[in-house]
């Protein structure tokens, strides 16, 4: 039997809309790596991008668990001395630009340092912070994630 090696011609990118609000980020995340990888689909190849076009909306009110809103931090230099840098994910998710969030976790579930990832990320990730969007011409598939992984719907630990 030959292994199947998915050509140019093949790749038939389907438009999928998914809705962050109340959801768990990092398992929304992998979730959405998967699709912008293209790993769901029979025809997968590695060196392809046999990805969907995944659009997000609401990825400012993306949840949590525990306390990672406070505990967790991103750090980064600016290349002078004592320049090292931090913010909060809380901080983020309150910026201009709380979409970041979702992009660096996405990001980092992707193959390390390849022109495919940073292809697959830039032509197939769409993120917004709010419920609007313009690919509504493309005509995105709604997709409900909490059917694939009840765990992902972020639940309130008060009422158990």
């Amino acid at each position: 039997m030959k292994t199947f090696s998915a050509k140019p011609a093949d790749l038939q990118p389907e438009w999928l809309l998914i809705d962050a609000n109340n959801l768990v980020l990092g398992r929304l995340a992998s979730h959405i790596a998967r699709l912008v990888r293209g790993k769901h689909k029979p025809m997968f190849t590695p060196h392809m991008n046999c990805g969907d076009k995944v659009i997000v909306i609401n990825a400012e009110k993306v949840a949590t668990t525990g306390n990672k809103l406070l505990q967790n931090k991103f750090f980064w230099h600016t290349g002078y001395i004592g320049g090292i840098k931090e913010r909060t994910w809380e901080k983020i998710l309150s910026s201009k630009h709380p979409e970041e969030l979702l992009i660096n976790a996405v990001r980092r579930m992707l193959p390390k340092d390849s022109p495919l990832a940073r292809d697959q990320l830039a032509h197939n990730l769409f993120i917004y912070a709010g419920s609007e969007h313009p690919h509504q011409a493309q005509q995105p598939k709604t997709i409900d994630i909490t059917t694939l992984n009840n765990k992902i719907l972020k639940r309130d630990t008060n009422n158990g």
